[in-house]
C-alpha cells in the first residue's frame, strides 16, 4: 500500500511551495490529500525579488484545484507524512483553524512521523507549539519566531533535525523533498 501524504494549504500559500511538493510525492508513487480551512481550489500567490525591493512583492499566482477535504475533516491517522508550505498561508490557517492546525500538527511530531516545513510554514509549528529545541530553518523573516519558541534557526538550504525537514524558501524544494521523501521511503 503507498504511503500517504498530508499537504496544509490555503489561499495565499506560495505557488512553488505547494505545487512542487504535491506533484513530485505523487511521482514518487505516494498518495497525497491536500487540505485547507475550506475545501475549495486555492488562489497562490508568487513571491520574487525585483530590483529597487528592499523585501520581497507578490503576485497572483495559478490557482490549486486539488484540495481533497477541509482541515477539520482531517484524520491525521492515516497518513504517513506532513508538509507545510509558505507564502502567507500559514499566517492565516493558524488564526482561522488554531484547533484543527494544532491537532494535526502535533499528531505528527508525537508519533515521529516525517514533517516538512519551508519559507513561512514554521509559523504553523510555532502554533502547535513543537518548536522548542528543534535546529531547523525558514524564510529570515520567521528567524525570530523560531528562536522565539525556543528553536535554533540554522541559515542554510536545508536542515533535517530527526522527523523534521525545513528549507528557506522554493528555490531550496529540490533538497526539501529530497531529505523529506529520504525519511517517508524509512517508514
Amino acid at each position: 500500500m503507498a504511503k500517504k501524504v498530508l499537504i496544509i494549504g490555503g489561499d495565499a500559500v506560495e505557488a512553488l511551495e505547494i505545487f512542487y511538493p504535491y506533484f513530485r510525492l505523487k511521482e514518487e508513487g505516494f498518495e497525497v490529500d491536500v487540505v485547507a480551512p475550506t475545501k475549495k481550489s486555492l488562489k497562490t500567490v508568487v513571491h520574487d525579488f525585483e530590483p529597487g525591493w528592499e523585501t520581497y512583492t507578490e503576485k497572483p499566482g495559478y490557482n490549486f484545484g486539488w484540495v481533497t477535504k477541509s482541515l477539520s475533516e482531517v484524520n491525521p491517522e492515516e497518513y504517513d507524512g506532513l508538509v507545510i508550505p509558505g507564502g502567507r498561508m500559514p499566517e492565516y490557517v493558524r488564526v482561522v483553524a488554531p484547533d484543527d492546525v494544532k491537532m494535526t500538527v502535533r499528531h505528527f511530531f508525537e508519533r515521529n512521523k516525517p514533517v516538512a516545513a519551508i519559507c513561512h510554514g514554521p509559523l504553523i509549528l510555532a502554533t502547535a507549539g513543537v518548536i522548542e529545541g528543534r535546529k531547523m530553518t525558514s524564510y529570515i523573516a520567521v528567524k525570530p519566531e523560531v528562536e522565539n519558541n525556543g528553536g535554533v534557526w540554522i541559515d542554510q538550504e536545508v536542515v533535517v533535525d530527526g522527523n523534521l525537514v525545513t528549507a528557506r524558501a522554493w528555490p531550496d524544494n529540490p533538497s526539501w523533498m529530497r531529505e523529506f521523501i529520504k525519511l517517508l521511503k524509512q517508514l
